[in-house]
Order: C-alpha cells, then structure tokens, then sequence
C-alpha cells in the first residue's frame, strides 16, 4: 500500500459498502489514538464481524491495498476514509422539526464531527420559533426559502410526525435543498436527482422486538 492512495470522492460505491465504511473508520481511529502502527484485514475482521475478503473489496473500491503480511497504515487508512466518506468538509443543513428527536440531533456534537452542520430548524409550533437550541435558531417553515439561500444550506433533516413527512419534504426541496435525511417512518418521495437517506428509529425498534420476542423475553 503506498503512503498516499489516489481515491475519487464522488465515486459510486454499493451501499452495503458505504454501510460498512464508516465501521473501519470507528475502528482504525481507536487503533490510531493507541498508537497501532499498521492492522490486518484478519484484526479488524475479528473486532468488526465481518469477513476479511469482505474488507478487502470494500477498501479495494477506494484504491487502497495492504501490504502482504503486514496490512494497512493505521494514519494513511483512517486519513482516506475521512476524506473518502466526506467527514472533512461541512455540510450545511436545515433541521425539519425542532421537538425531542430534532433538538437531540441539533445538539449531537458528534453529527458536527462528521461534517453535519445544523445552521437552522424550522418548526411551526410557536413556542419553539425564534428559540435557540445549542446556538441553532428555529424559525417558522415559512422562512426556509431565505434560509436554504442565505446560509447555503444543501441537506434537510426530517424528524417531524410521520403524516407531515411529506409535505415537509416537498417544502425542503422546493426551496433548493439537494439531499433529505429522513427520521420518520414514512416513505418519502422525491423527485429524480434528489438524494434520500431514510433512518427509522421505529424499523430498528420493530427488528429488536420480533427478536426479542423469538427468546421469550
């Protein structure tokens, strides 16, 4: 593996692989704060569960080889992946819905870490509109055009009731955002070149329970 690998950021990757990307990432970083020089497909495989051919084409998407017998530059690796998953730059983005879940993610110093930063919510309950949470103002939906414009804004986060998911949305990219980060459980739709990622807290909670219940619990 050389010291610098040549990646393509805007590169197309499978899913499942992007998935497991940011796992290497936690890991390397945890071997790299304990001053671990290189690591092996085989170690992070045993750390992660996940099979070391596995990680070896996932890592071969982004041009990156071990060297035999010795295994990834723990810096050189950990650096690729930041860059690769995009974590260096900042992304502005708008948070839809400033209730219990949507003031959790404003105040997640680890969502800025990784690139996500909040500018401003919206909100239609008055009692938040004109509010501040950790810093982040919230405003009426009705200034999310100004908004989006005037603070660059290209990501909107949706963590409002699952029946304004919608509508919400339609507003978001109406007013020019280019990705939606969807917490509900509603299906959204958007129109072709918009980017949607949808994170259900309620489908994981559902997959939890069902096991659950096979153990008696």
């Amino acid at each position: 593996m050389s010291e610098k690998h040549q990646i393509t950021e805007n590169a197309q990757l499978p899913e499942p692989t992007l998935r497991r990307l940011p796992w290497y990432l936690a890991y390397v970083s945890t071997l790299r704060v304990a001053n671990v020089e290189y690591v092996s497909t085989t170690r992070i495989a045993e750390a992660l569960s996940v099979d070391p051919s596995q990680i070896a084409k996932d890592l071969s998407f982004l041009g990156i080889r071990g060297k035999t017998r010795i295994g990834y530059l723990v810096a050189d690796l950990e650096e690729t992946l930041v860059t690769f998953l995009g974590f260096r730059k900042r992304h502005n983005a708008i948070m839809a819905g400033a209730g219990s879940l949507g003031a959790a993610l404003i105040a997640d110093s680890g969502l800025q870490r990784y690139g996500l930063n909040i500018v401003a919510g919206i909100d239609i309950n008055p009692e938040l509109t004109g509010r501040k949470i950790s810093g982040v103002e919230i405003f009426r939906p009705d200034a999310v055009n100004d908004l989006v414009r005037r603070l660059d804004a290209h990501i909107g986060v949706i963590a409002v009731p699952f029946e304004s998911a919608q509508s919400v949305s339609d507003l978001l990219v109406a007013a020019g955002v280019k990705a939606i980060w969807n917490f509900t459980p509603s299906r959204i739709r958007v129109p072709e070149g918009i980017v949607i990622s949808n994170t259900s807290i309620y489908s994981h909670l559902a997959v939890m329970y069902n096991r659950l219940s096979a153990l008696d619990v």
